[in-house]
């Protein structure tokens, strides 16, 4: 199986150099301010847990976090309603992407009382046009709406959508434009992995942190970009890993734990100790690497604390980013029942609590404060992450 070349970012003076320029672009008006790092911690601007970063004060004066925007209005009556979901690799019980669909559905199923829902699973190493059956068999069978998870979809939902204009489909993770029976759902994932990268700096005790992603591909290197923006902004110095399972167009780098645990395993031993993955159901994998060797796990998507497929691991994942997919799942239902979809975010941002942070297990509560000023300075424009490593 073919594997990207390691890239790992010490800290030479390419690197530094490189990292302060990422900073000095992110970084405006109080941020001026982090020139002033504090003494050693690796806790945070509060007093937590002592460490080896020199940290950066957070963003000054910061207001409170931006509410969030779940649904406002009461949730219809969907009884009549029959929702077909077309899942990516990995399918419900992948602790990850999956299972936040999943979580938007069955709150949906909930609420609303939908008449009837169908999931259809992909497989590992499946021919193209297998997609493009599994959403016409949705679709035929009179599932409406139809909801593709994944932006593997695309191609696919181009090619069946205008087949079958009477019915409305969605996809998580890419934008389609011109196809009128399409809405996209996606995410400012860029900004939730910010927040991952603070939370790292902040809780590493060698100030030395990895980054795991599945595929490589534009959406996955969101989560690097925001990752190491986050890392750096909050500790100039910090060494970052990262590495992928898998290049552009092999997806089983969503679904391979024992290369999920080999890739962590080697950042581990090149001294990081506190791993931030987005490998979906190969995250398992990552979360037993640091187990093994007493470090700390940022997980993705879901609370992954909370997903009882990774319960085992839950006492190293200190905290996850949280991709709101559930939110733009329940919204997007709910939207299609009242037959009006202009209610659906365009993106679903910080600004929104599409993307954020969890606290489950109390491991980070030092860091709300931190978090929350960053937070609303990525909300308000004041800090601008960027979307490609």
């Amino acid at each position: 199986m073919r594997r990207t070349p390691t890239r790992r970012r010490r800290s030479g003076a390419g690197t530094r150099r490189r990292g302060v320029a990422t900073v000095a672009l992110l970084l405006t008006g109080a941020m001026a301010l982090a020139g002033c790092a504090k003494d050693t911690g690796g806790g945070s601007a509060d007093g937590g847990e002592s460490g080896p970063c020199a940290l950066n004060p957070p963003p000054a004066a910061a207001a409170a976090p931006t509410s969030s925007t779940t649904q406002q209005l009461p949730p219809p009556n969907a009884s009549g309603m029959r929702v077909g979901v077309a899942f990516d690799i990995g399918g419900r019980g992948d602790a990850s992407f999956n299972d936040a669909s999943v979580a938007g559905l069955d709150r949906a199923k909930a609420d609303m009382g939908l008449g009837e829902t169908k999931e259809l699973d992909a497989g590992a190493g499946e021919p193209e046009d297998a997609k493009q059956t599994r959403l016409r068999q949705l679709a035929r069978e009179g599932f409406n709406p139809v909801i593709a998870v994944g932006y593997a979809y695309a191609d696919a939902l181009k090619i069946v959508a205008p087949e079958f204009p009477g019915t409305k489909f969605a996809i998580i993770d890419e934008q389609i434009d011109g196809v009128p029976n399409v809405t996209s759902l996606v995410f400012a994932e860029e900004q939730g992995s910010f927040l991952a990268g603070v939370v790292a700096a902040h809780k590493s005790k060698s100030c030395h942190v990895g980054f795991v992603g599945g595929v490589q591909t534009p959406l996955i290197q969101k989560f690097q970009a925001g990752f190491e923006a986050g890392a750096k902004a909050a500790a100039p110095e910090i060494k970052i890993e990262q590495e992928y399972l898998t290049p552009a167009g092999d997806f089983s780098g969503f679904q391979d734990p024992n290369k999920g645990s080999e890739v962590a395993t080697g950042q581990l031993e090149a001294g990081a100790d506190v791993i931030y993955h987005a490998a979906g159901a190969s995250g398992k994998g990552v979360f037993g690497a640091v187990e093994g060797a007493g470090a700390q796990a940022i997980g993705v998507d879901s609370d992954q604390y909370n997903q009882p497929t990774v319960a085992e691991y839950k006492d190293v994942i200190i905290s996850s980013m949280l991709k709101r997919i559930d939110l733009a799942v329940y919204d997007y239902i709910a939207a299609v029942a009242r037959d009006d979809l202009s209610t659906v975010p365009k993106k679903f941002d910080v600004a929104i609590d599409g993307v954020t942070y969890s606290t489950s297990g109390g491991k980070i509560d030092d860091l709300k404060p931190v978090l929350d000023a960053y937070k609303t300075a990525i909300a308000n424009g004041q800090i601008k992450v960027p979307e490609q490593p």
